[in-house]
């Protein structure tokens, strides 16, 4: 039997966004697009590398804008590097990366699975994210937070073409 304290965390969150699959997926993986779009609110990005193919490495760093005590980053003062690997692309309906926190607070630690699911439905494209063995360091409501401000910001980026 497995305990609940031997559970992964997941957290997700989804959106409907009026626009179709392909232009949803063109705005992930032009690296120039993706970070205007990705980082939450309060937060800038930078990639330091993008290589989009299976197998294919990442590396983010996203900056907290203003330096206020409140928001703490995991890699230092005020940002969170992240080193990502894309596990599998399935254009216009998938993108699955397995994300590492770069952080010497052990709660950072391992490794998180980040799916990114385009449905297509009557009104444009399901967008949905599932984070799973998400670090205990993240607190919950402001990941699901984040999730939703990058959907928002998604859906401003690709609608308003």
């Amino acid at each position: 039997m497995v305990g609940e304290s031997d559970q992964k965390r997941v957290d997700s969150a989804s959106r409907i966004i009026r626009v179709q699959p392909d232009s949803v997926y063109s705005a992930w993986t032009n690296p120039e697009a993706l970070m205007s779009w990705l980082p939450p609110e309060g937060m800038r990005g930078r990639l330091d590398e993008f290589d989009l193919r299976e197998g294919g490495t990442y590396r983010m760093t996203l900056t907290y804008t203003e330096a206020d005590d409140q928001f703490m980053g995991k890699s230092s003062a005020h940002s969170d590097v992240v080193q990502g690997r894309f596990q599998h692309l399935v254009p216009n309906q998938l993108i699955v990366q397995l994300i590492n926190f770069e952080s010497k607070d052990p709660a950072f630690a391992g490794t998180m699975t980040m799916k990114w699911i385009f449905n297509r439905v009557p009104e444009g494209t399901e967008v949905k994210i599932e984070c799973k063995d998400v670090p205990e360091g993240i607190r919950r409501e402001d990941h699901i937070t984040g999730l939703n401000e990058s959907l928002k910001n998604l859906a401003h980026f690709v609608e308003k073409k």
